[in-house]
């Protein structure tokens, strides 16, 4: 790809940029939300045309008209948001438009062998291909997906954040299709917001800002404060920063406390994080704190007041809640970014009962200014931001209510290294000694194992459906001791 410019609008997506991957290569591409990315690579999979630019594959001029033409010349590219159909059978979906037939009649033995040859190169021939898509886990599906490309001839593969639904063991398996892909000599773009894996499987990263080249080189010799020095374009000193924390009164305890029968104790000026695996039950221990569940045992006290309380009586007791969910639940998509903010707290926006424009947008300018919130204006529409300036109004909605307990449920998922590192330097914002006018306590659940360990104070291990004690982060306490705490081996050990 050669100077490749792509404009919707006034606003430049992709500004003059060049890309090339040779076979048996993994390039890794990387930026902020709104880097270009997507754009970059809808106009490679044929989903775009671009405004200016030349792409070549194999030496030969290539200017897919749509997706299946680029599909037919041996490009293909499997999204975030996988594209099954869920009714259908594996063999079905691998070869949905491309079906082998004698005039007019579907060939189905012939399909059939054709779905189990692609997921046999992939080394998953336990995949039955008559079993109905949709009851495969999101690895499996994936593998689906990535069998319909092969089934076409792909030579180039784009993998856009391929992890972001799967547990660990399962991008490790991921990890073992590219690799054997890569041996067999096929060209792949993978996208992705975590830095450590985008060194653990790539050869080459690439970074974009602002629809623009930014800079890149081999994996093995870019460090992660690199990569995020070219992704926001000034010096980051750490990823996980830690100002002075001094613990003060308890605001939240636990006492055997739901399902999990979590007891602990959380403290101002502290952070406790729960890890698991998917499916362990971290995130209904949230939610039943929060109200959103039903209690169905133990005791809970916030600050000054005891018992289970619905969400509404949470806010007004000091605690809010962030959901691993932002789009059905976390925010109210239709809605403006000032709306989204200050729904929770609309008192001073007002006289009475009521509201004036001007001072609700003139509020969330505010935490805008301050969250480096990337908008046209308050009244834009949430829905039309990047998934981490998303999750920046969503965090500001807490601010803005001055909750005292900040109860985060995965809170930088889907969201690019650069997002993620300004809401680090938040959360270690609101629980520094020098926090005005005082510190907060936080509480998140969280499945990328060096967030944890990089801003928590103690982490507490959940592992089916049981809450361990939180330990103190030290030298000690590692990943590879909290995955297995997770799975259960460290107490077999």
């Amino acid at each position: 790809m050669r100077g490749i410019r792509k404009a919707f609008g006034a606003t430049l997506a992709v500004d003059g940029v060049d890309l090339s991957v040779a076979p048996g290569e993994v390039c890794a591409i990387v930026g902020q939300n709104g880097a270009g990315k997507s754009t970059l690579m809808a106009i490679l999979a044929g989903a775009l045309r671009a405004d200016a630019g030349t792409m070549w594959l194999d030496a030969a001029p290539y200017r897919p008209a749509d997706p299946l033409d680029a599909r037919n010349a041996g490009v293909a590219m499997i999204h975030q948001e996988l594209s099954i159909a869920p009714h259908l059978s594996v063999a079905e979906n691998i070869l949905l438009g491309m079906e082998p037939s004698r005039i007019g009649v579907i060939r189905r033995d012939e399909m059939r062998r054709l779905a189990s040859s692609a997921l046999e190169r992939l080394g998953h021939p336990e995949i039955a291909v008559d079993d109905p898509a949709g009851t495969l886990s999101p690895a499996g599906q994936q593998l689906v997906e990535i069998a319909r490309a092969l089934a076409v001839g792909c030579r180039v593969l784009v993998l856009d954040e391929p992890t972001s639904s799967l547990t660990r063991s399962d991008t490790e398996h991921l990890f073992a299709v590219i690799k054997e892909l890569k041996r067999s000599g096929h060209a792949i773009v993978y996208i992705s917001h975590f830095i450590e894996e985008v060194k653990a499987i790539a050869d080459r990263i690439v970074v974009l800002r602002d629809g623009k080249l930014a800079g890149g080189g081999p994996a093995a010799s870019l460090g992660a404060a690199e990569i995020v020095r070219l992704m926001v374009g000034r010096p980051v000193e750490t990823l996980y920063p830690r100002s002075p924390r001094a613990r003060g009164e308890a605001i939240l305890e636990l006492s055997e406390f739901g399902a999990a029968r979590a007891t602990f104790t959380l403290h101002r000026g502290e952070i406790i994080g729960i890890a698991g695996l998917l499916g362990a039950g971290r995130t209904r221990l949230l939610r039943s704190l929060f109200g959103l569940e039903p209690v169905r045992a133990g005791r809970v006290r916030l600050a000054a007041y005891s018992g289970a309380a619905p969400p509404h009586v949470r806010w007004q007791q000091g605690m809010g809640f962030l959901s691993e969910d932002r789009k059905q639940e976390g925010l109210a998509s239709a809605l403006s970014i000032a709306d989204n903010m200050t729904l929770t707290r609309l008192d001073g926006l007002g006289p009475g009962p009521f509201v004036v424009p001007s001072r609700q947008q003139r509020a969330a300018a505010g935490w805008m200014e301050r969250l480096s919130i990337r908008a046209r204006s308050p009244r834009q529409a949430v829905n039309e931001l990047s998934g981490g300036n998303q999750q920046k109004v969503a965090m500001a909605r807490l601010l803005h209510h001055d909750v005292d307990v900040l109860v985060l449920d995965e809170p930088t998922r889907g969201i690019d290294v650069a997002s993620k590192a300004q809401i680090y330097e938040l959360i270690d914002a609101l629980v520094s000694e020098s926090s005005v006018p005082r510190p907060k306590a936080v509480l998140m659940v969280s499945s990328y194992l060096p967030e944890l360990l990089g801003l928590c104070d103690r982490i507490a291990v959940m592992c089916r459906g049981a809450l361990g004690e939180p330990r103190a982060v030290d030298d000690r306490l590692t990943e590879h001791e909290l995955m297995l705490q997770a799975t259960g081996a460290g107490d077999a050990a």
